[in-house]
């Protein structure tokens, strides 16, 4: 019986007896879902601008994520460092009394909700990770194979979370000629018996429009005929330019309509409303039943908000007066950079959020990368927040103007952008 201590070089493989050989271990299995996940429009972004040398005479104003750039708060800074003591104490996923009770006042302010802070309330790490998770909660794999359907162009967390929960996405275009509405048209009777969860965006993500009470009623009619839950993503709730006439949202609407609140969950952020994008503090809302549900769920999934953010997140909530500065902000940057740029591309006031969703004279990632090499502005091609539905990408020759900088930066950059366009 051979034992060798050191395998020779020429050996076929170490021997450890008569019948036994070695082998060098296989990769271990992967989830199969992962390989339908197409590329974040962020990487393709950078693949785009691969070769691409910017203008060196102009400084760089990026435009193309929605991440919020005006000052956070310093009473939520603050706040944040007030409960650092926190951090000796486990966090509960429900998070504390404190949070869930100011986040029920908010709901009462701001769409005249009574919402049971202990059973249809939940805080979370921001509205990006619940609205993956949800999706993981709420499919049911075991009839049949369910569909998510998602708007398009949309936040490609819809897509990610369908696939990963063993879904199929299906994608309702929103075109301009149809003011960027639903078809509904655009799915059988037999797709429409398989929908398990559709997610909506309103305000939406790129194109700023926002659902009217007759919106939600027609999508309400047809979660009752199908069965299938809202998630209602609102993160951009707080972004909009008329104080009289905040956009409407989905718990609202359906209090509006004489409704409960089965099978309607919404997502709010601190993010945008606040400028706290790097603390990761949401909120889910809605029927209870499902909350309860997604709580177990995320009680295993380990994502509990960390004591100084729940601390800090109490303060922001119950303070409104950062959050109308900040809509005045945004109002000043729309005012004077949307006429600039609508006079050379074909773009309007969005419903509310902080986007121009602007279409362009040639193909959206030539517009991009050349508006990059010779001015120095990042934006993002719209087809990469999208995808081919009904023979259409809905993207295609859209660009995403994120107005989130100063407003010397935004009105620089619209300069650039429109020189850029009227020389195409």
């Amino acid at each position: 019986m051979a034992h060798p201590a050191i395998c020779g070089k020429t050996a076929p493989a170490c021997v450890f007896s008569d019948n036994l050989a070695f082998h060098p271990p296989t990769l271990p299995a992967v989830n199969p879902h992962l390989a339908q996940l197409q590329p974040y429009p962020f990487e393709k972004l950078r693949a785009l601008f691969a070769g691409v040398t910017p203008n060196p005479q102009l400084k760089e104003i990026k435009l193309s994520i929605g991440e919020p750039q005006h000052a956070t708060p310093a009473f939520i800074m603050e706040a944040l460092a007030g409960g650092l003591k926190g951090l000796a104490n486990y966090p509960t996923t429900q998070g504390v009394p404190a949070l869930r009770n100011a986040i029920a006042t908010w709901c009462g302010r701001r769409y005249g909700l009574e919402l049971n802070p202990e059973t249809e309330i939940l805080p979370v790490n921001g509205s990006r990770e619940a609205l993956f998770s949800f999706a993981q909660t709420v499919i049911d794999p075991s009839k049949g194979t369910p569909i998510v359907v998602s708007p398009n162009p949309f936040y490609q967390i819809y897509e990610g979370a369908a696939y990963l929960s063993g879904a199929e996405p299906r994608f309702l275009n929103n075109l301009p000629e149809n003011g960027f509405a639903f078809d509904y048209g655009q799915l059988s009777e037999a797709e429409w018996a398989r929908v398990q969860l559709f997610y909506v965006c309103s305000p939406g993500n790129p194109t700023g429009k926002v659902l009217s009470l007759d919106d939600w009623q027609t999508l309400f009619a047809l979660s009752d005929k199908y069965g299938f839950i809202i998630a209602s993503d609102e993160c951009y709730s707080e972004v909009y330019f008329d104080e009289a006439n905040p956009p409407i949202g989905g718990l609202q609407a359906a209090k509006l309509l004489g409704r409960t609140n089965e099978r309607l969950v919404m997502f709010s952020s601190l993010s945008k409303r606040s400028n706290v994008p790097g603390m990761r503090s949401g909120f889910v809302a809605g029927d209870a039943a499902i909350l309860k549900k997604f709580l177990l769920y995320r009680t295993y999934h380990g994502c509990a908000m960390a004591p100084p953010v729940q601390t800090a997140s109490v303060a922001a909530w119950n303070d409104e007066a950062h959050v109308l500065d900040n809509r005045n902000q945004y109002r000043e940057k729309f005012a004077a950079c949307t006429p600039l740029i609508s006079e050379v591309l074909g773009t309007g006031m969005p419903d509310a959020s902080f986007y121009l969703w602007a279409k362009t004279p040639v193909a959206d990632t030539e517009f991009a990368r050349g508006l990059l090499e010779h001015y120095n502005v990042v934006v993002l091609p719209g087809s990469f927040l999208a995808r081919e539905a009904q023979g259409v990408n809905p993207g295609t020759n859209f660009i995403r103007i994120a107005l989130v900088a100063s407003l010397a930066e935004c009105l620089e950059a619209t300069r650039r952008i429109r020189q850029f366009a009227q020389q195409l």
